[in-house]
């Protein structure tokens, strides 16, 4: 299958950076609010750790199975027909990781910018941009990653400089009142959100020049992105109070609204917006590469560029049904997600990680 060029090991760590941050950032402080109200915060530090362990899965993962996708690695830990089928279980994982974040970007500009516009109409445009640079190849992508990366981390530092004068220390009292029970749910929660979904950039994996050095890269990007979802939250709780973070669909986007700096400084929401709109492009493009690639790879294409435009029209119509409501959809985020994410970004790839070590035990022994 042609695969369009290789990434450095610096752009892989950008891909992992804004992949990892993606929508999380939007939507995570509500849920780890909800769950550890004031100790939110703490759930995020968790959920750094044990995303350290997941990818830490994943690298010995990649280094038992080096240059081979996870279509490849199902097919070859798994054999042929068994692969194929487990390995469909990642690729439709990977479609409804693209549908659903396309509908987070459609709800959100609908509810906060563009509220007569049918969501069908926004979906439809942020998924031409995504399929144009999944065409061009994830060389063109990952420098386009690589241009967006100074934009952000300017909008990120300039977030926390203006929204330094809001913070309230008093609504991180008191400190674990409900013991450390919902801090770790809380951390499972967030390490489901951020790092689980990591394991759909194994479609990206094989690209990189130089494998060796690129996993401590890989793995730093990943919790640096951590961090930066960890210093929202922190300000949520801060600044907007557990109560009202909880109970917001999109608090990090509520916590942009307080800026204000001399009555002059203020209603940059929009402007700031552009923070979101990065990762969530970068987040949703390699879920749909994920998917494109995985699904040619598996009918051994020559060119997944070939199915790039029908399955973006499949990608659109999904995004549009996926969540019947909202109602539906934070009842999935809440009691499903965790659940079928662990399934696919957990269990699986620990199996296929240890027939891996199995067999290559027993090519040692073997005389």
């Amino acid at each position: 299958m042609q695969t369009n060029g290789h990434i450095s090991e610096r752009q892989l760590m950008v891909l992992a950076f804004l992949y990892t941050i993606g929508t999380t950032v939007l939507i995570v402080p509500s849920g780890l609010a909800a769950t550890a109200h004031q100790d939110a915060w703490l759930g995020a530090l968790a959920g750094i750790v044990f995303g350290g362990a997941i990818l830490g899965l994943y690298v010995a993962l990649w280094r038992a199975f080096p240059g081979l996708t996870l279509v490849g690695i199902c097919e070859a830990a798994l054999g042929r027909r068994l692969g194929a089928i487990v390995a469909l279980l990642f690729v439709f994982g990977s479609f409804v990781g693209a549908a659903t974040v396309l509908y987070y970007v459609g709800n959100f500009y609908n509810i906060h910018f563009i509220p007569h516009t049918p969501i069908s109409f926004i979906n439809a445009l942020f998924a031409v941009v995504v399929v144009m640079g999944v065409r061009m190849g994830i060389e063109a992508i990952s420098r386009t990653a690589e241009l967006m990366l100074p934009w952000f981390l300017i909008l990120f530092v300039v977030l926390l400089a203006t929204l330094t004068p809001e913070v309230k220390p008093v609504n991180l009292q008191p400190v674990l009142e409900s013991g450390i029970g919902p801090v770790l749910w809380a951390g499972f929660s967030f390490a489901g959100t951020a790092y689980l979904p990591v394991v759909f950039l194994f479609s990206v994996l094989p690209r990189v020049r130089n494998p060796k050095k690129a996993r401590k890269w890989f793995v730093s990007g990943a919790i640096i992105g951590g961090v930066c979802i960890f210093v929202v939250t922190l300000l949520c709780i801060l600044i907007l109070g557990p109560d009202i973070t909880s109970r917001s669909m999109f608090p990090s986007y509520s916590l942009v609204k307080k800026i204000n700096i001399g009555n002059f400084l203020q209603r940059i929401e929009a402007f700031m917006a552009g923070l979101w709109f990065v990762t969530t492009y970068i987040k949703t493009t390699f879920y749909f590469y994920g998917w494109v690639a995985g699904f040619s790879e598996i009918l051994r294409l020559h060119r997944y560029q070939a199915v790039t435009l029908p399955f973006g029209l499949l990608l659109v119509v999904f995004s549009v049904i996926v969540y019947p409501d909202v109602a539906y959809m934070q009842n999935w985020d809440s009691t499903v997600f965790l659940p079928y994410i662990l399934t696919i970004g957990f269990f699986i790839p620990l199996l296929l990680l240890g027939i891996g070590l199995l067999r290559r035990a027993g090519s040692k022994g073997s005389p």
